[in-house]
């Protein structure tokens, strides 16, 4: 897979060095995308699918240090060769409740994914967005669920956020 590991180091500028170098050294970067009046504060993985053969990861909406936290634990169960789906409940992620994974559809990557596209040179890559529950450990496409879990968690699947993969 064709990546920004690959590229020149000389043709870089001093922010593309330091990306390429900590995932070099750590096998992946963890970029944060502060609030906007458009959309929650997110994070996004740059790296997992270049060295461990796993979509990137998204997840909106949770403190910085607990989605840091939640991402390296993550990362550790890929290495191990771990695998997850998309739309069934995981139960080892947040304590006490339930995470689920969707497919992010690539018209979600320009607007969300800019890093991750310039290190993959484009849209050549697999995203999912981590999707967590309420207090009540419902997901956003469940019934009885308020607004405000939906503001902070936005569909970037291509219109299924039913549970169901969309693989």
């Amino acid at each position: 897979m064709l990546s920004a590991l690959d590229a020149d180091e000389d043709k870089l500028d001093e922010a593309e060095r330091k990306f390429v170098s900590a995932i070099r050294e750590h096998g992946w970067f963890n970029t944060r995308i502060l609030k906007s009046d458009r959309k929650p504060e997110f994070n996004f993985t740059t790296g997992f699918q270049v060295n461990l053969g796993a979509p990137e990861i998204i997840v909106f909406g949770l403190r910085d240090e607990v989605t840091h936290g939640l991402l390296w634990n993550l990362y550790r169960d890929l290495k191990t060769e771990k695998r997850y789906e998309t739309g069934r409940p995981y139960t080892d992620f947040l304590e006490g409740f339930d995470v689920c994974f969707q497919v992010v559809d690539k018209s979600q990557y320009h607007e969300h994914l800019g890093w991750s596209r310039w290190f993959y040179a484009g849209d050549a890559f697999d995203c999912w967005q981590l999707i967590w529950p309420n207090k009540q450990n419902k997901f956003p496409w469940e019934a009885d669920v308020t607004s405000n879990l939906l503001d902070l968690q936005p569909d970037l699947s291509s219109g299924h956020w039913d549970g169901k993969s969309l693989n």
